[in-house]
């Protein structure tokens, strides 16, 4: 990553766009990889791609009851004239068949059932009867590999299981389990130190607030938002505004820690020490954000790793996380691509005024495909934890009117 320009007075105010921020804020660090058990590895991020140790399902099997036969058998079979075969078997599940299938003949299969020598097809039970004993009669073609899975259909050997740089879902977790790999080598969950910063910050059990005092909200709220991304937080208290402490603070945490997060003290003003204290350790990528709410936001990188400076508002914070800091703890982990959050389409229930040149991020409340902005100040979260998701209006917009059809992103 490119650093930006080193701080210069009090006054550094380097704003990007969201979009810049997400191209352009690409730290190169990432965890190291470790095993782990299959039963511990949903989520995680694989190093590289897992080899299919032999071909998937293994053997050629049936995927329908009915009969294995020749297809060639069955051309021209129909209500009004079936084909006549010679019922010579069955086959048994978990077992490896006894009989082989001859010109004219057929054997009965279960789903799931090993094909036997012979036959190249299946054909369902339904198109089939058993007019006597010994004997069906088969009333609609087949071809060749009709109701068949061949020995590597799913995977062939050496193919990946599951492909690298994506987090593993459940299906991938039974895709390596039926390819007998019981650990994986996945990225570590990065670490993410949180770091609170204020006179006015207290814990949160914290029995009675002094005045001017508040609880810290946001630390538990971003560590939400830091496991949900894979990541492990490790909220490493609160920094008070005394000259250098911040700075010393850093110091500490950053040998332990794969993404730092300031909470506060982002904002330019004579008592904020973020900006100060991370150009004395690193280079300042960028100091704000055309985004609102969360305009004073610091992206950085100190010694390697990645530093983020939020500001001080709890909404306009997580807002901030959400957008940016959430993709980058995926990356950290080897995933270069984020999930995809959940959405839903609805349509505006009211006039959305915007300013052109900024994102501007409206949490909405979802009902009966109507999307109700729900608007309030950046200090409080109760808008948050009202909102069923956000909509987001692009920088060139001046606004969007009611009845619009917007994408909302839903908050799991």
């Amino acid at each position: 990553m490119t650093g930006g320009p080193r701080l210069a007075g009090r006054e550094f105010f380097a704003t990007r766009t969201v979009g810049e921020a997400l191209a352009g804020f690409r730290p190169a660090r990432r965890t190291a990889v470790e095993e782990v058990p299959l039963a511990e590895a949903l989520h995680r991020v694989p190093g590289a791609a897992v080899p299919a140790p032999g071909p998937l399902p293994g053997f050629a099997r049936s995927t329908v009851d009915g009969y294995a036969v020749r297809a060639a058998d069955t051309y021209g079979a129909s209500e009004g004239l079936p084909s006549y075969l010679d019922l010579l078997g069955a086959v048994r599940m978990g077992a490896a068949p006894e009989v082989a299938v001859r010109p004219g003949g057929a054997v009965a299969m279960p789903t799931g059932g090993v094909l036997p020598e012979g036959a190249d097809a299946v054909v369902m039970v339904e198109h089939t009867a058993e007019t006597m004993p010994g004997t069906i009669e088969v009333t609609r073609p087949v071809a060749p590999g009709s109701g068949v899975v061949r020995a590597d259909e799913d995977v062939a050997v050496g193919a990946p299981l599951v492909p690298g740089g994506r987090p593993l879902r459940a299906p991938d977790l039974g895709m390596l389990a039926a390819g007998g790999v019981t650990r994986v080598a996945v990225h570590a969950r990065p670490r993410v130190v949180v770091l609170s910063t204020g006179d006015e910050v207290v814990p949160p059990e914290t029995a009675a607030l002094g005045p001017g005092q508040v609880r810290d909200a946001t630390a538990s709220a971003l560590a939400g938002l830091v496991r949900d991304a894979g990541g492990e937080p490790v909220l490493a208290g609160i920094v008070s505004d005394e000259p250098g402490a911040l700075e010393a603070r850093l110091r500490e945490v950053l040998p332990d820690a794969d993404l730092v997060v300031v909470s506060a003290g982002s904002s330019v003003g004579a008592r904020d020490e973020t900006a100060g204290a991370v150009a004395a350790l690193g280079d300042i990528w960028c100091h704000g954000l055309a985004i609102k709410p969360g305009k004073p936001t610091l992206l950085a990188e100190c010694a390697g790793v990645p530093l983020i400076g939020l500001p001080g508002n709890p909404l306009s914070a997580l807002v901030v996380f959400r957008l940016v800091g959430v993709p980058l703890v995926w990356r950290l982990a080897g995933c270069e691509a984020p999930p995809p959050e959940p959405s839903t389409r609805a349509r505006l229930a009211r006039d959305l005024p915007s300013a052109a040149g900024r994102l501007d991020v409206v949490q909405v409340a979802v009902r009966d495909g109507r999307a109700e902005p729900i608007f309030g100040p950046s200090a409080l979260l109760s808008v948050l934890t009202r909102a069923d998701g956000c909509i987001v209006v692009p920088e060139p917009a001046t606004g969007l009117d009611a009845g619009t059809e917007v994408e909302v992103t839903l908050y799991r």
